[in-house]
């Protein structure tokens, strides 16, 4: 059986109205409406079948649930120089916002000094999901015990017009602002952001159940 036929076996029409909607900047005929568990079983047996490198280097792919099963394969490569060869080889060809978010390499957390130089540059590209990508890795990676005040500064000089860019600009200060609240509310204080992610970073903040009450008064008086 073909990963197609795997993916027609156990697709949902309904579903795939939602996530023709959910995703409107790729063709409606490229979505077959399958659910993320019944995927990340697909990626499983992928990963560790003997196609799975054909599967890696058969690109670009055909359908939205390939390009998100392609990077749940990804995911589960255990030595790190091979998964960000995997990742680079596959960034150019991430085409929506749910492929560029789903996927979390575990290595990538064993190995943040290594990690860094290769999310300054995913950060730094002119393509809208590799720089998406590159600042959903600093925000799931070093908001904790790794982080640097500098850090920040490499999202809120990203600049760019681009909705799906500009929404993770403001997921990323939102969560800042819940884990690393004093080093990131000076961007707010001092405006540092463009008006649009200013007000949506502090939406989101408010919205936040992470965020203190204290803290969420304070940025009232700041949007």
């Amino acid at each position: 059986m073909t990963l197609y036929d795997r993916l027609i076996k156990v697709k949902d029409d309904t579903y795939r109205e939602f996530q023709v909607k959910l995703v409107p900047n790729i063709p409606p005929e490229t979505i077959l409406g399958v659910r993320t568990p019944e995927m990340r079983k697909i990626a499983k047996e992928v990963f560790g079948s003997p196609d799975r490198e054909a599967f890696l280097n058969d690109l670009p792919h055909r359908y939205y649930e390939e390009n998100l099963i392609h990077f749940f394969v990804i995911s589960m490569i255990r030595d790190f120089d091979a998964c960000v060869q995997a990742v680079d080889a596959f960034l150019p060809y991430v085409d929506c916002w749910p492929v560029s978010d789903q996927s979390t390499p575990k290595v990538f957390t064993r190995n943040h000094q290594r990690l860094l130089p290769h999310i300054r540059k995913w950060i730094a590209s002119d393509s809208v999901y590799t720089a998406r990508f590159g600042i959903r890795m600093l925000m799931n990676e070093f908001l904790g015990e790794d982080f640097r005040e500098e850090y920040p500064e490499l999202v809120a000089s990203r600049k760019g017009e681009d909705y799906y860019l500009k929404m993770m600009i403001a997921w990323y200060f939102a969560t800042a602002l819940a884990k690393r609240y004093e080093e990131t509310v000076p961007y707010f204080v001092n405006r540092r952001l463009d008006d649009w992610t200013h007000r949506k970073t502090i939406q989101k903040a408010l919205e936040s159940y992470r965020v203190t009450d204290a803290h969420k008064e304070y940025l009232k008086s700041l949007r």
